[in-house]
Formats: C-alpha cells, structure tokens, sequence
C-alpha cells in the first residue's frame, strides 16, 4: 500500500492491483482511526468515512492533482511503480 502523498495528517494511499473491489479509479485516505475510499473522477466517496474538514482538504487536492492521480492508477493496477503527488499546500 504506497503512501503517494501526506499532509495535515492524512495519508494518501493507492493499492496495487486494486481495480478488483472498486472498478473506478481511486485512491484510499487515513487519518487517525479514520479510512475512506474516494473516486479520482469526481472526489465521491466509495466507502468509508473521514471528518469533515479533512474531507474537504482531500477533495480539493484530487481536484489539483487529478491528471497526475489518473497516471498513477495506470500504473498501479499494471502492477508499476507509482510516483510521490506533491502534498496541499
């Protein structure tokens, strides 16, 4: 489970191989005890729940780094390396 980003505490994460569970692109978020499963194309939650403010922090960092998030998931279900996202800023 790659860690592609971290800031103010939440870890942005994308699985190898994940396109199984959820067809559509995504990428995994935790912080503390929380874990959530959002869609890069739109920043809709998958599954699972994280606070509200830290929600919004993650939503708005897809918005940013969408194309770069979008190549990554490429890799990753092809079994590739993928590359660090910068962190918000």
């Amino acid at each position: 489970m790659p860690t592609i980003s971290m800031f103010y505490g939440v870890l942005i994460l994308m699985y190898f191989y994940d396109n199984k569970k959820h067809s559509t692109p995504h990428i995994h978020a935790e912080f503390a005890e929380y874990e959530v499963s959002i869609s890069i194309e739109d920043g809709s939650i998958l599954g699972g729940t994280l606070p509200s403010a830290k929600m919004k922090l993650v939503q708005a960092w897809i918005e940013i780094h969408r194309e770069e998030l979008l190549a990554n998931w490429k890799l990753a279900v092809s079994g590739e390396p993928i590359f660090k996202i910068n962190p918000l800023q």
